[in-house]
């Protein structure tokens, strides 16, 4: 079996059909159907050609197209939905949808604030209770060679701010993503320099580091940031993979194949990759 932990509906042109068969295509099960929910001048405009709800208050990936998908395909999606920590009735959002539409992911969070916000770490701990694991976006504020209409788009305020989050709190599971993330692979400075960082992965990690110290930290592969952490020294993508097999989880955030490509081209043993394309995903989500 293989479960993609992280996509989204109805974007870069892939309607439900074009969906369906590009998950057949690569062999994909079932799919974690992850919502946007962000304020429209939170996020670069040119995402707006690539997403539904551009401008709209649920956007720019509204969890109504989620919720759409999986009541048309209920054996191939599993629901997540993140509204915005920062609103008062977040939580309360957050829990009609559990009771009334079975989500079973907090995701995607990708917001401008820092993620130990007091209203955040709230929020994270009510995912705690319903058991529900939060997929976070993180990316620094580095020089984009853009002016206008922000000069870069960060998310989650970096790793630090992720930490604080993850160890107060205990009880809820979070999944890393993004480049903010994977860059700390590496003990290298690069992670706020450039979105997808190269050459050979130096010791000391934050990745790793929290891994060894929070068991309630997993990675979430997805988009070209995991698969650039792993592309660049295959030697200790191998060595990492292996270490953390039961807290990697295989995602894509988009449609193309590169994951799979990538994991297949390390030689790792049939039973890691069995953790890695949908164990860790069903000990996290088990099938109802």
């Amino acid at each position: 079996m293989i479960i993609d932990c992280h996509n989204h509906p109805d974007w870069y042109g892939y309607d439900i059909s074009r969906y369906l068969d590009n998950m057949k295509q690569y062999r994909i099960d079932k799919t974690w159907l992850l919502s946007w929910e962000c304020p429209d001048d939170e996020y670069n405009p040119a995402y707006k050609k690539n997403i539904p709800d551009a401008g709209l208050p649920d956007g720019p990936i509204s969890f109504r197209r989620c919720a759409a998908y999986a009541e048309q395909y209920p054996d191939k999606f599993i629901l997540g939905y993140a509204p915005d920590p920062r609103r008062p009735d977040a939580i309360d959002k957050l829990d009609h949808a559990i009771r009334l539409y079975g989500v079973r992911v907090y995701g995607e969070i990708k917001l401008r604030m820092m993620y130990d916000n007091p209203d955040a770490i709230r929020l994270f701990r009510f995912c705690g209770k319903k058991g529900l694991p939060v997929t976070v976006h993180i990316d620094y504020e580095f020089d984009s060679g853009s002016a206008y209409p922000r000069p870069n788009w960060w998310y989650g305020g970096g790793i630090d701010s992720f930490e604080r989050a993850v160890r107060a709190c205990p009880d809820t599971t979070f999944l890393g993503h993004a480049p903010g993330f994977w860059a700390h692979i590496s003990g290298d400075d690069q992670y706020d320099k450039t979105a997808y960082p190269n050459g050979k992965v130096a010791p000391g990690g934050k990745v790793g580091e929290m891994l060894r110290k929070y068991p309630n930290l997993y990675c979430d592969i997805s988009a070209g940031s995991g698969a650039n952490a792993f592309k660049r020294d295959p030697e200790f993508a191998r060595s990492f993979l292996l270490e953390f097999q039961d807290r990697i989880l295989y995602g894509r955030d988009y449609f193309d194949n590169v994951h799979q490509e990538v994991l297949e081209s390390l030689d790792l043993p049939a039973d890691v990759l069995g953790k890695i394309y949908s164990g860790n995903a069903l000990k996290l989500v088990p099938l109802s």
